[in-house]
């Protein structure tokens, strides 16, 4: 397991002055690891198996209006087994949210659940009121809660930063954005890893006028693909090592899954190595990473690309194709993959290049029979609107690191998230230049703001960085300078780390639109 290691003052001081930094041999020390793995109690299945489920598409309960119950519900995920999910209206993932962009949708979370939530829309351009602030909570009708006197590094919380909804509260979608694979997810301040583990995510699909015109795969070829890892008990419960499993009094994981949590069990769309049928045609397919902190290298077998069309906010300018796509927590690729490149009758294989064991194996595709096509890629997919470094009104620098001097909580520039003080307040309608530093896997992401990412390490950024980004994968010595474009509202906001634990345990900060 690789453990974090200090940036030396030298090469903090080089972050500061904005020069790449030289790291002779870092790859020795970093590795790839970024979780520590936890392990099933209980015998698991024969990976392709089990046949790919496609979320239940939500329906309006009027014209602009869902409601989603957060409830608790047995299903059968490990062939045999029941387990208990914590779902948006008790299934995981949760109703896939299809919307069209200016369609300004409200939805209604009602929480039936022992715990308090806050629901985020991830790479959502929305007001602040209805971001899912860690510390604005729906509490189950009748339930009681009082928040812990202390939390993660032992900092107390102000009591007025606590707003309470009791049984649901509505959140408002204006969802003037581009096309684009959002998601939504529980948000509890100190608990979001463990209550996301247990199934509150689900998938929201903006679509637009651009997207629709591209003759990119359509209908039952356009498949969202939730990609997570999980462990399970011997009752076939999911295994998590909370310090307090009632998750109401003791924030935080065991000591040594600090790092971040990793199941042994890899499951797409909530089901376990599952086998898909397609037929010798283009499917485009919308891959989401919503691991509390594994991260993927996909790629397939026996061979192919993936062509991206996609990154987490949108179309890109002009497809890229890839031999292996690294996705990190929280990203989002949207990919076209040729199956008529591969005989009928033949398994492709996702797999993961980044583990040996039982998760290297992602899922499958069976190719069953050739059919008419009449998809293509073009050459152009959007315009984006490129920015520039001369654009940026001001620098920023962001190190996300564990300190010592706080209770081993994982800190940003030192210190542990404290709500209600701003780390940045940025002026709404311009750009800035965010440098962000790391001694570890730290999956960055910025709520509200779409960014754009300019280097790594001084040079050119990944092939897999391109296009308008709400989630960066920060990698261990790594400095990565972004773009971030302050465009849609004002108000409170985050930028925070997305493994889970390390944002339970206070790699998070406000970030204040003015």
């Amino acid at each position: 397991m690789t453990r974090p290691y200090p940036l030396s003052r030298r090469g903090f001081l080089g972050v500061l002055g904005g020069g790449a930094l030289a790291l002779a041999g870092c790859g020795r020390l970093t590795g790839e690891a970024s979780g520590r793995t936890l392990a099933s109690a209980l015998p698991l299945p024969a990976p392709f198996t089990v046949p790919l489920p496609v979320p239940p598409v939500a329906r309006p309960v009027r014209p602009g209006h869902y409601e989603l119950a957060q409830r608790a519900a047995k299903v059968e995920i490990i062939p045999g087994t029941r387990t208990e999910v914590w779902g948006f209206d008790g299934v995981f993932p949760g109703p896939t949210l299809d919307l069209r962009r200016g369609s300004e949708t409200v939805v209604r979370v009602r929480n039936e659940l022992p715990v308090p939530t806050s629901t985020h829309l991830h790479g959502g351009v929305t007001p602040a009121d209805s971001d899912g602030y860690p510390t604005d909570l729906v509490v189950a009708a009748g339930r009681g809660f009082r928040p812990v006197g202390g939390h993660h590094a032992g900092m107390r919380i102000d009591p007025d930063q606590w707003t309470f909804h009791p049984g649901a509260r509505d959140y408002a979608y204006p969802l003037e954005q581009r096309a684009a694979t959002l998601w939504y997810h529980d948000h509890r301040m100190d608990f979001t890893g463990p209550q996301v583990w247990r199934g509150l995510a689900g998938f929201l699909l903006v679509r637009d006028d651009e997207d629709d015109a591209l003759p990119l795969p359509k209908g039952d070829r356009d498949i969202p693909l939730m990609i997570c890892d999980r462990a399970f008990d011997e009752d076939g419960a999911f295994r998590y090592p909370s310090r307090d499993p009632s998750l109401l009094v003791r924030a935080g994981v065991d000591d040594a899954y600090m790092e971040g949590v990793q199941g042994d069990v890899v499951l797409v769309n909530g089901a376990p190595w599952p086998e898909l049928e397609v037929a010798a045609v283009r499917y485009r397919l919308r891959l989401l990473n919503a691991s509390n902190a594994r991260r993927y290298r996909l790629e397939l077998r026996p061979g192919g690309r993936f062509v991206q069309v996609g990154s987490d906010a949108g179309l890109l300018a002009a497809p890229v194709e890839h031999d292996a796509v690294t996705i990190a927590p929280a990203e989002r690729f949207d990919v076209v993959v040729d199956f008529s490149a591969y005989p009928v009758g033949s398994r492709v294989t996702l797999v993961n290049t980044l583990d040996d064991g039982t998760a290297r194996n992602v899922m499958a595709f069976r190719v069953a029979r050739k059919a008419a096509d009449d998809s293509a890629i073009p050459k152009r997919l959007s315009r984006l609107g490129r920015i520039r470094r001369s654009d940026a009104v001001t620098t920023r620098v962001f190190d996300f690191r564990k300190s010592g001097e706080w209770a081993g909580a994982w800190t940003i520039n030192g210190r542990p998230f404290t709500p209600g003080t701003p780390l940045a307040r940025p002026r709404l309608g311009t750009v800035e230049l965010w440098r962000l530093a790391s001694d570890f896997h730290h999956p960055v992401h910025v709520h509200m703001a779409h960014f754009q990412v300019l280097t790594r390490n001084g040079k050119a950024p990944a092939a897999t960085d391109g296009g308008w980004k709400d989630t960066v994968d920060l990698r261990p010595y790594e400095v990565v300078e972004v773009l971030v474009r302050f465009e849609g509202h004002r108000g409170r906001y985050m930028m925070h780390c997305h493994n889970l634990e390390h944002e339970d345990m206070a790699m998070m900060a406000d970030i204040e639109v003015v």
